[in-house]
């Protein structure tokens, strides 16, 4: 609904600053209801006073018989006072009970963090003290005085990686090229493996009975392995996952790259030179295993499209996008949902989707792939791979290779 004017609502405080207490109240209940949806948050903000108070006079009048009417108006002022007034010193207080059990950062002196529930604050503080206080009093203190709630977050680097700044840059450097171009930048990653089975997840559902799962997540027990493969369009914000049942291996990564190609990739990007694929170092993607390059050479050749690869660093993996513009989406879609089947998870990954557009797609990949398979001697001696002259262990080409022999450029 349309808000009052500015003058009536002056007209309505200077009104309402006027009346007892109890008088305040009810007006301020039969302002909200006669103002409809919405009146209660609105006219608390004209009137100045809070939402509780208006909801407490619309039930008041409400309630009216005219039969009863309670002619008492309580002193202004009345009632119990604040824990400031009741407690003056409460504050030196908090901060000693706090003090014995209170750890920081050696390196930073406002990194600090305590060991105490709000309850313990609360019997510590009558304990030694003599103050009594309610569990809200103590969540004020603690913001009061700059404690948050909160938890460690995985940000801080675990090792510094030599030339990490100068690929960071040429990321975004081939990020800036291949947006300018039209072509498609691809985030890749597999997440966390799961097992099939009555196995315990976390999260919270609404049911009508109790979920029981087992008590110990043993593979022995497991019904099969799902394995997410994934891949982030950047351009469409739009995820694709190829779930696996047997190994994740670089063919597995080859052949989930594949699916995405030809059932979504070659109808949005009918132009493209070239694909940017941005992954981490490790997994069925290693930036030191040659058996990769050799799958991915002979995908760009099957496709007849390049290829780019740029890995980001060592113990940086968690910059890749995917890891938080997809990762994160899906496992909420999953929460506390069991496994028990390979069309479950799919059903549950293909519900994703966030207030920003994002949409997944996911495939099922029912193949078994060999582990411990070796890059052959002939792609060794004769790699067709293009390394680039900067920071050549990262970043690298595969270009499609015609039948006469010749590259593609």
């Amino acid at each position: 609904m349309a808000t009052y004017d500015q003058e009536i609502e002056q007209t309505m405080k200077r009104f309402y600053d006027t009346l007892s207490e109890k008088d305040q109240r009810r007006y301020a209940g039969t302002e909200a209801l006669r103002y409809g949806p919405g009146g209660r948050s609105y006219i608390a903000k004209v009137l100045g006073c809070s939402r509780r108070t208006v909801s407490r006079g619309a039930k008041e009048v409400s309630q009216l018989s005219g039969a009863e009417v309670d002619r008492r108006i309580r002193r202004r002022g009345a009632g119990r006072k604040s824990y400031e007034q009741q407690w003056p010193d409460i504050d030196e207080h908090f901060l000693q009970v706090l003090q014995d059990h209170t750890a920081g950062d050696p390196m930073d002196a406002k990194v600090r963090w305590t060991d105490l529930t709000v309850n313990q604050i609360a019997d510590l503080l009558n304990a030694e003290h003599g103050i009594k206080v309610s569990k809200s009093v103590i969540r004020k203190l603690l913001h009061k005085h700059h404690y948050r709630r909160r938890k460690a977050q995985k940000r801080q680097t675990m090792k510094a990686v030599k030339h990490r700044n100068e690929q960071f840059e040429n990321i975004q450097r081939l990020k800036d090229e291949y947006e300018a171009a039209g072509n498609p930048i691809i985030s890749m990653d597999t997440k966390k493996k799961e097992l099939l089975g009555n196995f315990y997840r976390a999260g919270h559902l609404y049911t009508l009975e109790e979920l029981r799962a087992y008590d110990h997540d043993f593979k022995s027990f497991a019904e099969g392995v799902i394995i997410p493969h994934s891949l982030y369009d950047l351009r469409l914000n739009v995820g694709y996952i190829q779930l696996g049942t047997s190994h994740d291996t670089s063919a597995f990564a080859c052949d989930s790259f594949r699916t995405w190609w030809f059932t979504y990739g070659c109808l949005h990007y009918r132009q493209a030179t070239s694909i940017l694929v941005l992954c981490d170092g490790g997994g069925s993607n290693s930036s030191r295993h040659h058996i990769f390059k050799q799958d991915l050479q002979a995908l760009a050749d099957e496709i007849g499209v390049e290829i780019r690869i740029a890995h980001y660093p060592p113990y940086c993996s968690k910059y890749n996008p995917i890891e938080h513009r997809l990762f994160p989406h899906l496992t909420r879609a999953c929460q506390g949902v069991l496994f028990t089947s390979v069309d479950v998870v799919k059903h549950l990954m293909e519900k994703t989707r966030t207030q920003k557009g994002l949409k997944v797609f996911v495939h099922v990949i029912d193949k078994v792939y060999q582990i411990g398979r070796k890059a052959t001697e002939a792609f060794k001696q004769n790699m067709p791979i293009v390394h680039d002259e900067f920071l050549s262990q990262w970043n690298y080409r595969a270009v499609p290779v015609l039948a006469s022999g010749g590259k593609v450029i």
